[in-house]
Order: structure tokens, then C-alpha cells, then sequence
């Protein structure tokens, strides 16, 4: 099981286990409720669940809870993730799923008041900490660029505009070439672009640059990756790595990777000696562990329903946008 944490420390209490239904509707929409006011993290939405009961299974705990506050029957639900959080009066562990179809009507039958939100409108500061990691994986992107290097300033910004200027929502900074001044020069000004065209920006250098240009998150390589002992970022900013095998992979979900890139999937000219996985072997990969996988090396937007349909979650790509 993946754990998404908000911060990498030991619970010494024990957490309350807690069934999570992220409940899909029409137009890309999900449904929220409204914590009561009294309640632990009153006035905050939330999405619908509870906590286990003795003897319970986490899809019969989510099947009563989802009945009892919405008077809706589950009909096919599949994994999301899994987050532990440690608010300190309180510890939680939210096992989340994916309420793909419903019989019923939602209704609050605790009076609790009930939205279809977007997506893409959810915002973090409405909802507890614990259920602001599950925004972040609900809106990650089908496509996710990452630059290239060895250009000089001007043409690298040229071309990052234009990037964005597709419409891709998420871009990693990669450039490994220019020295630590230079980069975090680069990663302010990628930072103010990417606002202006509503994206996020990952940086792949050291974490503690993200807070200093306001970017999105940080990426790690599989290098750095497999020495890290904890989640680099708070919950608040994106964690993701590049992965070449299962060992990586369990470390990435070990630390509470929001999602991984795998590769190389296809032969890749920018690596002409590395042996491809194959479409096969990716779904192998992918099926190992619940954390969101990109599917990186060779591919093109082309190849989005490819990765879907071996259990990634998009594709993420330097020449295909570069």
C-alpha cells in the first residue's frame, strides 16, 4: 500500500483507520461533504467515509459509511492511494478509493450539506490536511514536459513558453548542466512563466529550492531517490522520482512518491544503449504499485491511451515537447 505522508515521523499513537470514497459524478466532477462544525476539523469539506469498525474490511467499512451518510450502494470502486497523517491531538489513516459507479441518489442523511465540485476547482485550504494529497493525485495531468538542456537562456525560454503555451499543465526543470546559480536563475524565471499560464513547475535539483522560487514540487533521480531516507517536501508540494525497476519503485512508494516516471518504456535516442521495457513490462511495473505512474522514454501525446491502458497514468516526455 502506498503511504502519502504529510510528514515523515513516527505515530506513536495508534491511527484511526479510515474508509475513503472519492466518488466520481458527471463532468469530471467528485462529491464533497461539509464537516460539521463541532467536529475534528469542523467547517472544512471532505470527501465521504469513515472509520473501520472492529472486524470490518476496509470495502465493507466503505460500502456501510458511503450507505449510512448518502444512502448510495457502491458499485465498482478501485484503489486511489493511501495517506497517513498526524494532525497531534489526532492520527489518521485514510485508505482512498475510487468510487467509479453508485446506485442511488447522495444525500446528506446526517444533515450534512453535500457539492459536485471539478476537479480541477478543488482547492486544498478547503479541505483537512490528510484529504489535500487526494486533490493533488485527482489532478495530476495526462502529460507532463520536461526540458531539455544545452541551450542558451534566451532560445530555453522561447521554447518553454511555447510549451506552455500548449497547454501542458506540468513541466519538470532539468539541467543538469548548469551550475547551482545559474539553475535556480532559470527555475525563478520558469516559476513566474509557468504562473502566468496556470502550470506547475517541478524542479529537479535540491528540494529546499522549491519554497525559494514557488514552484509545485520537486523530482528526484533514481540516484538521489534510492538515498533518501524520507519524503523530501512537506505535503504541500509535489513529490515525484524517476524509476527504472521494482526496487525503485517500492522505495518511491515507501517515501510517499504523488507519482512516479518509468523508463525507458520505447527506444529512446537520448539514450541509444538503454534496453526498452515494453509496453508489457510497464503494466508488470505499474500493476506492483498503487502510486500514479508516467510512462517516460520514446513516447508522445499519441501514446497517452497506451499508458492508460497499462495501468499509467499519462506520459511524460522531453523530445515529444522539447
Amino acid at each position: 500500500m502506498p503511504v502519502i505522508a504529510a510528514e515523515q515521523q513516527v505515530i506513536l499513537r495508534a491511527p484511526i483507520h479510515v474508509a475513503v470514497g472519492v466518488i466520481r459524478g458527471p463532468d469530471n466532477t467528485v462529491l464533497v461533504a461539509l464537516r460539521a462544525t463541532e467536529s475534528h476539523q469542523g467547517g472544512l469539506w471532505e470527501f465521504p467515509g469513515g472509520k473501520l469498525e472492529s472486524g470490518e474490511s476496509v470495502n465493507q467499512a466503505l460500502q456501510r459509511e458511503l450507505e449510512e451518510e448518502l444512502g448510495i450502494t457502491v458499485l465498482a470502486q478501485s484503489r486511489l492511494c493511501q495517506i497517513a497523517h498526524d494532525y497531534g491531538d489526532k492520527s489518521v489513516l485514510l485508505d482512498v478509493w475510487s468510487v467509479d459507479r453508485f446506485s442511488g441518489q447522495p444525500h446528506g442523511q446526517q444533515g450534512q450539506p453535500l457539492r459536485w465540485i471539478p476537479i480541477e476547482q478543488l482547492q486544498t485550504e478547503d479541505f483537512p490536511i490528510a484529504n489535500r494529497a487526494i486533490i493533488r493525485r485527482l489532478q495530476l495531468p495526462d502529460m507532463i514536459a520536461v526540458t531539455g538542456d544545452g541551450e542558451d537562456a534566451e532560445a530555453f525560454f522561447s521554447r518553454f513558453e511555447q510549451v506552455l503555451a500548449q497547454g501542458i499543465g506540468m513541466v519538470q526543470l532539468r539541467a543538469p548542466a548548469l551550475s547551482e546559480n545559474d539553475f535556480r536563475k532559470r527555475a525563478l524565471r520558469c516559476s513566474e512563466l509557468c504562473q502566468v499560464y496556470n502550470a506547475r513547475l517541478l524542479l529537479n535539483a535540491e528540494p529546499e529550492l522549491v519554497a525559494e522560487v514557488d514552484a509545485a514540487g520537486f523530482h528526484a533521480s533514481s540516484h538521489r531517490l534510492m538515498a533518501l531516507k524520507q519524503r523530501p517536501v512537506d505535503q504541500s508540494s509535489y513529490f515525484s522520482a524517476s524509476c527504472h525497476n521494482l526496487a525503485q519503485l517500492l522505495h518511491a512508494e515507501k517515501l510517499g512518491a504523488d507519482f512516479v516516471l518509468i523508463s525507458p518504456v520505447l527506444a529512446t535516442g537520448s539514450h541509444p544503449g538503454a534496453v526498452p521495457l515494453g509496453w508489457k513490462q510497464f503494466k508488470e511495473l505499474t500493476a506492483a504499485v498503487a502510486v500514479p505512474c508516467y510512462a517516460l522514454g520514446g513516447v508522445s501525446p499519441l501514446d497517452v491511451a497506451v499508458s492508460k491502458a497499462n495501468g499509467g497514468a499519462g506520459i511524460a516526455a522531453i523530445s515529444a515537447f522539447w
